[in-house]
């Protein structure tokens, strides 16, 4: 596979840039939702391509007091042997083969544009991003530890925390090395090798820890960047810092992200980054459905809904599949599906807790009785402390969770 031509000894300076620095200043770039672009606001595609990054890169860049003396030419090498280090060091992966563009170079008409080639973020990208939204987010709380989803329950898991004891059946085989060999010493004495028996066998007890199951849903309707504020690129990187928290910190739980708009799609968390509004409504009971199928594969012990939006439902799917639509007032018909669809979540032990970023008269009503119907909880917020109200309901509502017997 062609390679990019390594520039270091123009930029030998450059070189020693680290591309953590790199991501972080390019985090509001690849994030961005169409909010300053008006035309890219109805863009569907969620690929991220070549072109697209080295734009990126470009419009940062030139605002740097380091490359106001670049000409044009060192400036294309420049970013060309930057997107050449990101990929090395596994920032992004590249779908198509990269080539060269040297002066002189002769591509043939048929051979696809290398800067039209589709890119993805690593997961080492997505973690470095998550990583810094989260830690923006628990610092600006004043919070150090981020704690687990502790119950009243004890079980024999990793982390000890109570007195050891005789290991039964179905116990997980974390045992108490010391109390083990204490307990057969005293049954047989001092002997080598140690004669051990299975009613010797003493394990480590910890804390119940339960699991949880959490879909995420992203309302992408147009309204989400619309009345001056962009609402939707906060909102995505809460996603990602919610998501860093529970892979880093709770490995035993699951995270999924749902769209909802005219309809309803999951995507992988290395899309999220890339998507954009549209010109959408809010079809709130397709997102419903859709998590409420992804949570049905899941075998943990609790199961939630977060919901992101900030409008009314203004749309739902009909039996022959057609798409209704009123985007004036809370048309009843689609209300009324919206609430039959919450009582499943209820019914299926489903808690959805809603995050409203508007605080309409109507809305409220609306997002409180959604609320009452499964149990959940509505929280009225704007994008400046919305991650902090879904990172700390996250973290606090399991360590109350009690289990009954």
């Amino acid at each position: 596979m062609a390679k990019f031509t390594t520039y270091t000894k123009y930029f030998e300076d450059w070189s020693e840039l680290s591309l953590e620095d790199l991501m972080e200043k390019l985090s509001e770039h690849l994030l961005q939702s169409g909010f300053d672009d008006f035309y890219s606001r109805f863009s569907q595609s969620h690929d991220l391509t070549m072109q697209d990054l080295y734009d990126m890169l470009m419009e940062e860049m030139s605002q740097w007091d380091a490359t106001q003396t670049l000409e044009e030419a060192q400036m294309h090498r420049l970013i060309r042997y930057l997107l050449q280090r990101l990929e090395e060091e596994g920032f992004i992966h590249q779908e198509a083969p990269m080539m060269t563009d040297e002066p002189g170079e002769i591509v043939h008409p048929n051979q696809p544009d290398p800067m039209n080639s589709r890119i993805e973020l690593t997961d080492k990208s997505i973690d470095f991003l998550g990583f810094k939204k989260l830690k923006d987010l628990m610092g600006a709380a004043g919070k150090s530890n981020l704690g687990r989803h502790d119950t009243h329950h004890l079980s024999t898991g990793v982390e000890a925390a109570e007195a050891p004891k005789q290991y039964e059946f179905g116990d997980t085989l974390n045992l108490d090395i010391s109390s083990t060999l204490l307990k057969c010493i005293r049954r047989a004495g001092l002997k080598i090798p140690f004669p051990l028996e299975p009613d010797d066998l003493m394990v480590q007890q910890a804390e119940y820890q339960s699991s949880c199951a959490t879909v995420l849903l992203l309302d992408c309707s147009h309204s989400m960047i619309l009345y001056g504020e962009d609402r939707f690129t906060p909102a995505k990187q809460v996603a990602m810092a919610l998501a860093h928290l529970i892979r880093t910190q709770y490995p035993g739980d699951t995270f999924h992200v749902v769209l909802f708009h005219d309809g309803a799609e999951e995507i992988p968390l290395k899309k999220l980054a890339t998507v954009k509004v549209g010109p959408y409504y809010t079809n709130t009971r397709d997102g419903l459905r859709l998590a409420q199928r992804i949570l049905a594969r899941e075998r943990k012990d609790m199961k939630q809904i977060i919901m992101i939006t900030d409008g009314k439902p203004s749309a739902i799917t009909m039996e022959n599949g057609q798409i209704y639509r009123n985007a004036f007032g809370l048309d009843p018909m689609i209300v009324t599906s919206t609430f039959e669809e919450a009582a499943k979540c209820r019914k299926s032990g489903i808690l959805i807790n809603t995050f409203m970023l508007a605080s309409d008269c109507d809305l409220v009503a609306f997002v409180k009785k959604l609320s009452q119907m499964c149990r959940g909880k509505a929280y009225f917020t704007n994008p400046y402390n919305l991650g902090e109200y879904i990172l700390f309901d996250y973290l606090n509502r399991k360590t109350q969770t009690g289990y009954k017997q």
